[in-house]
């Protein structure tokens, strides 16, 4: 049985941190490393919106990355809302995490689940049909 053909294309080469390397973030150079594709982007507006393919879809292809614009009338200005919010995502991306401080659960939520539990409880006891005594 062979194996079904993946959409994506070949896995990315990892820098240091693990991550894709996500290259020029400024000038045709990001344009460049993505693959555009352009859709009818629906909604309101008519004629004009039924018949032109102003939505924008990039997908950055060294780090699998997908923006789509669709929110201008033209498809140049969505190509370019499309980057800039791509350039955001990959300047957030390569930002560490910060890391989860672990904390207690408050007393006062602790005393509120058990009561709500109780209450539960007791309203499915009292739904249930009495025992018959004999």
């Amino acid at each position: 049985m062979s194996k079904a053909p993946s959409r994506k294309g070949p896995a990315p080469s990892a820098d240091a941190g693990g991550k894709p390397d996500a290259g020029p973030l400024e000038g045709p150079g990001l344009l460049a490393e993505c693959r555009v594709d352009t859709f009818r982007s629906g909604g309101k507006g008519g004629q004009h919106q039924n018949k032109v393919e102003s939505g924008v879809r990039l997908t950055h292809r060294p780090t699998g990355l997908v923006v789509v614009s669709r929110k201008h009338r033209s498809q140049h200005r969505n190509r370019e809302d499309a980057l800039e919010r791509l350039r955001r995502k990959l300047v957030a991306r390569d930002r560490p995490q910060k890391a989860r401080v672990p904390t207690r659960v408050p007393r006062g939520e602790k005393r509120r689940r058990l009561e709500d539990k109780k209450r539960r409880s007791r309203t499915k006891r009292l739904r249930a049909t009495p025992d018959r005594e004999d």
